[in-house]
């Protein structure tokens, strides 16, 4: 997909001010302000009838009296003179308009409708529209301020490859404003308000492919249209741009949470955590940590198997980082054991199986460091090396050895990601950015961001699957029973227990002799989707006698609980012992279409959500992935000399199911298979019990 319908509204040879203000400090006025502070080296027209000039430059009385048509113009007027300034500039060809004016969806239902109008009005001219309610851009590389922000009163944009997306206009600008605050480049921000036509997903895809951004910062607060957004990720994937998203607020799925037990535990932003997962975007907690990672980035050193190598002079600190490191899944492999001698021969009470502990001795003997560094280094092969020095970084009597001497190792591996942990003025941190560290005060932060430069390596060496084959599927009319249900998916691949449907008692004992006790006994209904909750499931029934009293039970049951259901019979199935319980779960996410589930199984489900989501289709591949990064993997690993569960089979029926998902169509609206019982290794998987919902 092409983004580059978004280059004259961010790269404009000429801008058009709709509603200019003389005042520069005025919502029409400060765009102008700031470009003619800086510089802006193309062509600016400021519209406003009521003066002939406006901060010094001519006033032109409407669109038509423009001397030539703008690439780009901002409208900061009323809404509905609003309205006709869209228009007038689509007729114009005017490629883009970027609307301040407040008022449309945000407000009402009659905002939303007069912004409607304006969307088609721009659609039809070919004009992109970026807002209405909108704090508009910048471009510092060419001077270009179409935003009325007053964070420039306190300091300009500092050179630099970062761009950052913000749906939110005062976040955007306050996240550049951290960032300028500590020294990093942000050249590129663009904020999208109501999203009426430009979203959130367009910003993103322009800045994947623009030769001018390397770095992706992005504030979120909820997705509306998933083609254009995974089109982005993917191509920021594909070009090694590295996007770091704080995502905030929670997606609602509607109706369907109150239907499926998998909508219900991805109540919240599960699907687009899943989402931004699959295509390598690390997501972050906090702004701190946004600007963190996205600083970390500007190395551009993103190692496909990431590991972490510390040298300190504190063994507290090392502990710390240690801690750090394992709760976020940042290997740090221990150093070779002759590494760990030679390093001991220097300093006998050092520490050196990583963190390399080189203990206050270094304040002796500054020599030690660098030979303990180019260990860590050389010996152990760490991607990330980060130095923990506190104050001895800024210390006059040991700093300038010391930076010496990491800058000696760090100029022979520059392929390394390198971070130092230190306490010092801004003008010796500056000195030591030159040099090629990353700094960090605080060594967590460090641990952190190095971490991500690694997810972003195994996210951009990520070949793209090729698309699994789809099955050819035909759906029943309404929501099938159970039965019926697991003849549907077992026809996809995903087999179910041995069962039969019995209209009758008689036809129940038969079936039950026939499988061989115990037995499992449900209550067979359309209209009754999760059994349980009335009472409709039986277990260890073990006698023909027990068949005829459950039968007699469940129908009593379903009467009194749930008096208007259809009943069409009795579920009898096989009962298995000595398997682990897993579900698999489906769900139509509103955004971003089915997205499949698998975690364990049974009753706690919902309580534990140990639970994986995943967009469809994908292959087994895709699939044992997700199985494998789920905290009770163990249970299927053969942990405390259990038998290892199939867990070929688990994999091949969770793909299935994505593959099923998508040939049905949007009439699937969600399917519940819990439990699915895995037998040991090579025995199978089993579904025991199914919800199938279909729409209209």
């Amino acid at each position: 997909m092409d983004f580059s319908s978004l280059d004259p509204v961010v790269n404009p040879r000429s801008i058009a001010i709709i509603g200019a203000s003389d005042e520069p400090v005025r919502i029409g006025g400060r765009p102008i302000s700031y470009m003619l502070q800086r510089g802006f080296q193309g062509a600016i027209y400021p519209v406003n009838p009521k003066r002939p000039t406006v901060q010094g430059l001519k006033s032109y009385a409407d669109v038509n009296s423009l001397p030539e048509t703008p690439d780009v113009a901002i409208v900061a007027v009323p809404s509905q003179a609003a309205l006709q300034a869209v228009e007038d500039l689509g007729a114009r060809g005017c490629k883009g308009a970027i609307v301040f004016t407040a008022g449309f969806a945000e407000m009402d239902a009659g905002g939303a409708a007069a912004q409607d109008v304006m969307v088609a009005s721009a659609r039809k001219h070919g004009m992109r529209l970026m807002g209405p309610n909108c704090l508009g851009l910048f471009n510092s590389a060419i001077n270009f301020y179409a935003t009325f922000s007053a964070s420039f009163e306190s300091g300009w944009p500092l050179p630099g490859r970062i761009g950052i997306a913000s749906q939110s206009g005062a976040y955007g600008t306050h996240l550049y404003s951290i960032a300028r605050d500590r020294e990093i480049g942000t050249q590129i921000c663009i904020t999208t308000g109501n999203e009426a036509e430009v979203t959130l997903s367009d910003v993103l895809g322009w800045m994947a492919q623009s030769p001018d951004v390397d770095v992706i910062c992005a504030y979120a607060e909820g997705i509306r249209e998933g083609k254009n957004f995974l089109a982005a990720l993917d191509l920021a994937r594909r070009n090694r741009k590295p996007i770091v998203m704080m995502k905030v607020g929670r997606s609602a799925l509607g109706q369907a949470a109150a239907q499926s037990h998998t909508a219900s535990i991805a109540g919240d932003d599960a699907v687009t955590d899943a989402v931004l997962q699959e295509f390598g975007v690390v997501r972050a907690r906090n702004t701190e940590e946004l600007l963190d990672i996205a600083y970390a980035a500007t190395k551009r050193i993103y190692p496909v198997r990431n590991t972490l190598g510390v040298v300190t002079v504190s063994g507290g600190a090392g502990v710390l980082i240690s801690d750090v490191a394992e709760s976020i899944g940042f290997e740090m492999p221990e150093m070779p054991q002759p590494a760990q001698e030679r390093l001991r021969g220097f300093v006998p009470f050092c520490a050196p199986r990583n963190p390399v502990d080189c203990t206050a001795q270094a304040i002796n003997q500054t020599e030690l460091i660098g030979e303990f560094a180019t260990a860590m280094v050389v010996d152990g092969g760490y991607t990330s090396c980060l130095g923990f020095f506190t104050q001895v970084g800024a210390s006059k009597s040991v700093a300038p050895k010391l930076r010496a001497q990491m800058k000696a190792v760090a100029d022979q591996h520059q392929d390394r990601l390198w971070a130092l942990s230190i306490i010092a003025p801004r003008d010796m941190i500056r000195e030591y950015e030159k040099d090629g560290f990353l700094i960090f005060e605080d060594p967590t932060r460090a641990v952190v961001a190095l971490h991500a430069m690694g997810r972003f390596g195994e996210a951009f060496a990520r070949a793209t699957p090729p698309a699994p084959a789809l099955p050819q599927v035909s759906l029943p009319a309404t929501t099938p029973t159970e039965a019926e249900g697991k003849r549907i998916l077992a026809a996809a691949g995903i087999p179910a227990v041995p069962e039969r449907a019995c209209a009758d008692v008689e036809a129940a004992v038969a079936a039950a002799r026939e499988f061989g006790f115990p037995v499992v006994m449900k209550i067979l209904s359309p209209d009754i989707l999760h059994k349980s909750e009335i009472g409709g499931v039986l277990l260890d029934i073990a006698s023909e006698a027990a068949v005829r009293e459950g039968f007699a039970t469940l129908l009593a049951r379903a009467a009194e609980r749930a008096p208007g259901a259809r009943i069409e019979g009795v579920l009898v199935a096989k009962q298995i012992k000595g398997a682990v319980e897993m579900a698999l779960g489906l769900l139509r996410d509103p955004v971003f279409g089915p997205v499949a589930m698998v975690g364990l199984g049974g009753i706690f489900i919902e309580v534990l959500k140990d639970v994986s989501f995943r967009r469809c289709p994908f292959g087994v591949a895709e699939a044992e992935a997700m199985i494998r990064s789920l905290k009770g993997f163990p249970l299927l690993d053969g942990v405390r000399g259990r038998r290892k569960a199939d867990v070929k089979a688990l994999a091949q029926a969770l793909a299935n199911l994505s593959t099923f998902a998508v040939a049905a169509g949007p009439r699937l609206l969600s399917v519940d298979i819990n439990p699915l019982l895995v037998l040991p290794e090579g025995e199978g998987a089993f579904a025991a019990d199914a919800v199938l919902e279909i729409g209209e």
